[in-house]
This record gives structure tokens, C-alpha cells and sequence, in this order.
């Protein structure tokens, strides 16, 4: 394995053990004898509960306990979840309703839990959970995410969660006012459901009078904080694990009534419990994504320069404040409000609104493609209107190379960029010459092609510190210990190889360890695309430590300065001998003397600055116009990552990121009644991406390295999802522009594209 930087393709290690059904996933690795949890769960929307009678299930065969949250509350827990509030736009703090861990009072959105029954199988606790008698007066369900209606909190009185607002509002409309063409387009971007592929589940244990919590996340260390804090306890006393985690997208990333509750099973009844959620039962309470709708505003000078952009935002927050949800769709959207465009006069108005729906919070990109997919749509229709190329529209407004380090409105920093580079070199991987012939070819089929652009732009988030470690063991292998939390993403491949490349230790001498806060003191986990910048940073400078500590080592050995004693990424050089150990080699030296300090090395570091992954997405449809089928035809992706490790697993995560965009674009829609029952809670009425859907994606990377970290990489996680969603539904449009379709939102269903091509046919007669 050559030295980093030279972008190496290395197929994932971990694949070996997933592939042959070897992996470690929580329901894998429950300890003997667990008893088993199961919710009842709330059948109405919203309603008060009157009546809840646990005394039939509680005397039912193998049952241990049934929990209330009047049982939470009577043994003097906090039984509530918190969650982080934004400042409203006169400086108050947005609503901030109790959540409990079960429900109490009222239930407030269907699937919301009520009692759990705590038994030895879980037929048993299927069984007694049919014998909970529960009287709920319903309540109107509030459904819209606008102002009024019944309502679901008293904090919130006409369920205004926050009213939240950025930017020079006066200085906006003053731009807009002299302005020589304005342009302004509203969008809806619609609710999705996660559908990790392992769904949420976790065991609690007591382990020589500690708990400890296994949990499918993304990362410990806010959860021990949590548990030991909702519990009283010492974090010392708290052991919290996320063993192998198939899947996670923002929705793991926070943590949910149900580890609470069987966590208190637990304490109680001195048994391990068990807990695994079933799909429907996912589908109504894992934390869903985006809903929300803009109006956005874009005002050009006469050279069709924007001098101005102006957006008003409406975000659905589902029933409670989830963990992060206040933030996504104000502070994380605001984080690249501008995309990659020279605009310095901006005004944001967001208002989020609680509705008796599943809560909603970070799903891939976290405000990210929520702001990507407005601007970009945005820039779409300015071209058209304004009779430009939407390249050269686009080319125009570019912040350009010379301007960065680049300061934007809302006070982030782009440190380096080369969007006009990225730009052309995608105009020509997606061959965009060849269109106008590709077109005309399906139009003598009756059919319509159309071509869509979006150039994205993403911060990266998170916890800017990490922590790594390296001991060196016995056997002559080294354990690496990191602080994220791989959900898929081949972090055992990339960290490992990143380790071997600092340090010339073979890579099949090297162990990965994560998710364990027993066994590395700190972490950040996994979120917001910061594991590869943040980890490696760590890793990196654990090695530097390693090398100095060894070099320090070897000079005492050989009588010779540590500073002219070099190392090659091999092997180190002691002038004056012929010492040419390796690291592993220098370790077993070492222990050999006795110098047990030489077998463990961690640091933790920080970046100073985020790095900004950007790139170009061109997709081509093909619309059926009998059907309203749309066909993903072609897709193209040049992306600027910055110096990557692993190309292969970069472009992984760029095809699942797409993929996880054109899924939400072209068949993915949560639908609720009036009444507020889910429609869609399984995979007959949900429809996930097939491979059919999907065409051959073309990956190509044309890197500007970032000066945020020394390694110059960007993070890649997020990146396929904030670019095309908008580069599908431009596309689509494009398709539909000629025959009259002037408002298209997604998904692109058959059914609506059908719908829209014959309104518009009604409408031209």
C-alpha cells in the first residue's frame, strides 16, 4: 500500500464479515437471557387521555413490568427528552414543550408511545400489550404548518414553534426595489421517511452494577452524558456501545424515548432487556425529514448579476422539538444560504410550526439540500425568465478563485473553490452537446427529455475536535481507537489505511475499534460529513506522536540526537548505525525494555476551520407523456472532495447520496389523512429507489484542496443527497417547460407528472 495522496482504491475490509452475515449488529449480540420490551403505541393523532388501565397486562403470562409514565415520574425521574431551542427573531427563545418518554396527558401524533411491557418473549409482550386498556377523548389534528389550529402545546398557543429570521431585511428590500429583474419561485420539499436499513433497537444490561447501553447510533458520548444525567448517575457508572450500525442518516444521530424506558426496565428489574423496532413501527417513529416550503426571491442587475436574495421558509417540526430539529432549517440552512454565488445582501425568515405528525430532524444533509435544492431551483427559473444558458447564468454569479478566502453573508468562510473548473469539466462528462440530438430522438417517440444542473455546495458540521488511539499489543499488532462511528460509510477501511499510510504498519495488523466510550475517553461520532477531516486530523497527529515518542526511544538507545533520527513512512533512520527499524519493530524493542508509556498513544485535536465540499450534478429524465413516467436517464457527477483516500469508497458515498436525493425527487412521499394517520407505513404504500430506478451514475473528482486541515481533503458523506435533488426536479421541469408545466414539485410521481401535463393541456385549450 503506497503513502497517502495517492488516492488509492482499497475495497472495504468490513465487507468481508457484513457479506458473509458475520456482522455485529445489536440484535446479534444481545446478552443471555434478555427479557424483551414492546410499545403500545398511540392509534390517534391527538387526544386526551382519560383512562389508561395496565392491571390485565401486568397479572399476563411472563410479564414482568408494565411501565407508565406516571411509573417514570414516581420513582422521581425526569422523564422528558431535550432538545436544543433557537432564539426567535425578537430574541425570546422558541416554544419548548415537555416531551415525555411516554406519553402523559395527551397523546400528540400517532405512534407516540404509552406503555411498555417488559416480558420473557416478546410474543408474550405482544400478548399482554393487547390487554392495556386506554381511553383517548381525540382532538382535532392539526395538519398544516401554519399558524392555528387546535392546539398541541401550551407553550405553544397558535403551535408556533420559533420565529427565526437572518440577514439585513431593509438593505434586501432596498436591493430589490432597484432591482432590473427580479425572479421568485415557491417550492415544496417534500416529507420523507428514513428507512435505515437495520431499524432502531438497543439492549440495556447491568454489568458489575454498571449500565450499560448498546444502541444502533452514531456515536456515544452524548447519550452516556444523557443516561447519566436523566438517571442521576455517575458517567463513570455508564457504559454506552454502538456495535456495527446498518445505516444511519442523520435519524441515529439522537437518541429516543424507547433506550430510556428500557433502560429504567432495567435498573428495576436487575435483567438485561431487549428492544427492536419493526418496520411499520419505524416508519411512525423514527424522526422524519424535511417537509418544509419556501418562497425565494433572487433580484439581478442589468448584467444579470444577483445583487440580492430574499427567502421565506415554513418547516414542519412534526409533534415535538427533536434533538436538533429547531437548527436544521435556520442555522444549518443558513450555513450555505448563498450556495456558490457572489451575493453579500441577504435576508432569511424561517417559521417552524408543530403538527400532530412524527417529529422531524436531520436526515442526510441536514438543512444542506434543503437549501441547495431552493437556490438551485431558483437559478433554474431565473435562466429561463431571463432568456440565459443556465450554465452561463450560473458562470456569471460564481464566487470567483482570486476572491477566496471568501467571507459570506452569513459569516461563514470559504477557504478555497473553483466552481467554473468543476463546472466545465461536468459539462463535458455529461456530454451536454449531445443533448439537443438526445432530444430530438425521444420527441419523434412522443416522449419528452429534459436536463437539469445543480452546483452544490456544502458545510461541513459537527464537532470540530476528535480523538484517536494507537496501543500496541503483544502479538505485534496495534488496536486503533477512533471517536466516530462508522453507519456504513467503511470507516474501518479508510482509518485503517490512513494508519498504515502515516505509519508503514501493514494494514492487516491493524484492529479498528469505535463506538465505546469504555475504551476512548472522547468522541465526536458521526454526523454533518466530519468524520474523514476530524478523525483523520486526530490519527494524524497520534502518529506524529508515535514517531516522536520512538525517535526520542531510539536516540537513548543509540546515543544519537532524536532530531536527526528520520522516518521514511517505513522505517525510521538512526545516522551512525544501521538501525532501520520499523514502528512495529521499535515496539517490540521498547517493550523489551520495559517501556510499557511507549505502547499507548492518543491525541485529540481541532480543526479551526470547516471545509466546503462543492460539486456539479447533471441529470436527464425521460418522461413518458401517456403515463407520466419518469425515467432517470443519465446522471453525472464532478465533485471537489479536496485529496482523497479512497476513491472507491468516495464514490460509494456519492451513489448512495444521490440515490437517497433522487429517491425523495421521483418516488418517495410521506402521505397523512385529515385526521393524521400515517398512509404510508409500509413498503406497499412507501416507495423506496429500486436499482431499476436508477441508472449507471458517473463519478469524477476534480479536487481544489482545502486549506482547512492539513491533509487538504472535504468530506464526502452528504454530499450525492444536497446535490440532486435539485438537478432531478430541474430536469424534470426542464422536460415539462414547453408543454405550459410552470410549477413542478416533487416527488415526480407518475400519477403527478400525468396530472400536470394534462392541467396544462386544459389549461392552453
Amino acid at each position: 500500500m503506497e503513502k497517502f495522496g495517492k488516492s488509492q482504491s482499497v475495497r472495504r475490509v468490513e465487507d468481508d464479515r457484513f457479506l458473509t452475515g458475520a456482522g455485529r449488529y445489536v440484535d446479534d449480540i444481545v446478552p443471555a437471557g434478555a427479557l424483551h420490551a414492546f410499545f403500545v403505541r398511540s392509534q390517534q393523532a391527538h387526544g386526551v387521555i382519560t383512562a389508561l388501565d395496565l392491571d390485565e397486562a401486568r397479572a399476563a403470562p411472563g410479564v414482568h413490568l408494565v411501565l407508565s409514565q406516571a411509573d417514570l415520574e414516581a420513582v422521581g425521574l425526569d422523564a422528558t427528552l431535550d432538545a436544543s431551542i433557537i432564539k426567535n427573531q425578537d430574541g425570546s427563545d422558541g416554544a419548548a414543550p415537555v416531551r415525555p418518554w411516554l406519553a402523559k396527558d395527551k397523546v400528540c401524533h400517532v405512534g407516540q408511545a404509552v406503555a411498555c411491557v417488559i416480558a420473557d418473549s416478546l410474543e408474550e409482550a405482544r400478548d399482554a400489550a393487547e390487554m392495556i386498556w386506554a381511553e383517548v377523548d381525540d382532538l382535532p389534528a392539526k395538519m398544516d404548518f401554519a399558524p392555528g389550529g387546535e392546539t398541541i402545546h401550551s407553550e405553544a398557543p397558535d403551535n408556533t414553534a420559533f420565529d427565526w429570521a437572518m440577514g439585513d431585511e431593509a438593505a434586501t428590500d432596498a436591493a430589490f426595489g432597484k432591482a432590473a429583474h427580479v425572479v421568485s419561485l415557491d417550492v415544496d420539499d417534500n416529507r420523507i421517511i428514513v428507512n435505515s436499513m437495520e431499524p432502531r433497537g438497543c439492549w440495556v444490561d447491568l454489568e458489575d452494577g454498571r449500565l450499560h447501553l448498546s444502541f444502533g447510533g452514531q456515536g456515544v458520548w452524548g447519550a452516556k452524558s444523557a443516561i447519566a444525567q436523566k438517571f442521576d448517575m455517575d458517567a463513570s457508572d455508564v457504559r454506552v456501545t454502538n456495535p456495527d450500525v446498518g445505516g444511519g442518516f442523520g435519524m441515529k444521530g439522537m437518541l429516543y424515548p424507547e433506550y430510556f424506558v428500557v433502560a429504567q426496565a432495567v435498573r428495576e428489574l436487575k435483567r438485561p432487556v431487549r428492544w427492536m423496532s419493526d418496520r411499520t413501527e419505524a416508519m411512525l417513529t423514527d424522526n422524519a425529514g424535511r417537509d418544509l416550503w419556501h418562497l425565494g426571491e433572487l433580484a439581478f442587475d442589468a448584467d444579470y448579476k444577483i445583487t440580492a436574495y430574499r427567502v421565506k421558509t415554513r418547516c414542519n417540526l412534526g409533534a415535538f422539538n427533536s434533538q436538533f430539529a429547531q437548527f436544521i432549517q435556520t442555522q444549518l440552512f443558513s450555513r450555505i444560504f448563498g450556495g456558490v454565488y457572489d451575493i453579500q445582501t441577504i435576508w432569511l425568515h424561517v417559521e417552524g410550526y408543530f403538527t400532530n405528525t412524527t417529529p422531524v430532524d436531520a436526515y442526510r444533509g441536514a438543512g444542506r439540500p434543503e437549501a441547495i435544492y431552493l437556490l438551485e431551483r431558483l437559478i433554474d427559473r431565473a435562466a429561463r425568465e431571463l432568456g440565459l444558458d443556465p450554465l452561463e447564468l450560473r458562470r456569471r454569479n460564481f464566487i470567483k478563485p482570486d476572491a477566496f478566502p471568501y467571507k459570506t453573508p452569513v459569516g461563514e468562510t470559504y477557504d478555497v473553490g473553483d466552481f467554473n473548473r468543476v463546472l466545465s469539466r461536468a459539462e463535458v462528462e455529461a456530454d451536454l452537446k449531445g443533448f439537443v440530438a438526445r432530444r430530438a430522438a425521444d420527441e419523434q417517440n412522443g416522449n419528452l427529455r429534459g436536463v437539469g444542473l445543480c452546483y452544490y455546495i456544502e458545510s461541513i458540521l459537527g464537532d470540530p475536535s476528535e480523538t484517536a488511539a494507537v496501543d500496541f499489543n503483544e502479538d505485534g499488532t496495534v488496536t486503533v481507537y477512533v471517536g466516530t462511528q462508522s453507519n456504513g460509510q467503511g470507516h474501518e477501511t479508510v482509518f485503517t489505511q490512513f494508519l498504515s499510510d502515516q505509519t508503514g504498519i501493514p494494514a492487516d495488523r491493524i484492529h479498528f475499534v469505535q463506538g465505546d466510550s469504555d475504551l476512548i475517553a472522547k468522541g465526536g461520532g458521526t454526523g454533518g460529513s466530519r468524520s474523514v477531516t476530524t478523525q483523520n486530523t486526530a490519527i494524524l497527529a497520534t502518529a506524529q506522536t508515535m514517531k516522536t515518542a520512538f525517535s526520542a526511544f531510539l536516540a537513548d538507545e543509540a546515543g544519537v540526537p532524536a532530531e536527526e533520527i528520520s522516518f521514511d513512512d517505513e522505517r525510521f533512520r538512526v545516522p551512525g548505525t544501521n538501525l532501520t527499524p520499523t514502528m512495529l519493530e521499535v515496539a517490540e524493542m521498547a517493550r523489551d525494555k520495559g517501556r510499557d508509556d511507549l505502547m499507548r498513544h492518543q491525541e485529540t485535536t481541532q480543526l479551526e476551520a470547516r471545509s466546503f465540499p462543492n460539486g456539479a450534478h447533471i441529470a436527464e429524465v425521460v418522461i413518458d407523456c401517456n403515463t407520466g413516467l419518469v425515467k432517470l436517464d443519465r446522471y453525472t457527477v464532478v465533485d471537489d472532495f479536496g485529496n482523497l483516500i479512497n476513491p472507491m469508497l468516495a464514490e460509494g458515498q456519492v451513489h448512495g447520496g444521490v440515490v437517497q436525493g433522487v429517491g425523495q425527487a421521483l418516488t418517495e412521499h410521506v402521505v397523512y389523512d385529515e385526521d393524521g394517520q400515517l398512509l404510508t407505513a409500509s413498503f406497499m404504500d412507501y416507495a423506496m429507489p429500486r436499482a431499476a430506478d436508477v441508472p449507471m451514475l458517473s463519478f469524477t473528482s476534480e479536487p481544489v484542496p482545502s486549506t482547512a486541515n492539513i491533509m487538504g481533503m472535504k468530506g464526502c458523506g452528504e454530499a450525492g443527497t444536497v446535490g440532486s435533488m435539485a438537478a432531478t426536479a430541474n430536469a424534470v421541469q426542464d422536460a415539462l417547460w414547453d408543454r405550459g408545466v410552470r410549477q413542478a414539485d416533487m416527488p415526480f410521481t407518475p400519477l403527478r407528472v400525468w396530472e400536470m401535463l394534462e392541467n396544462a393541456r386544459i389549461a392552453a385549450e
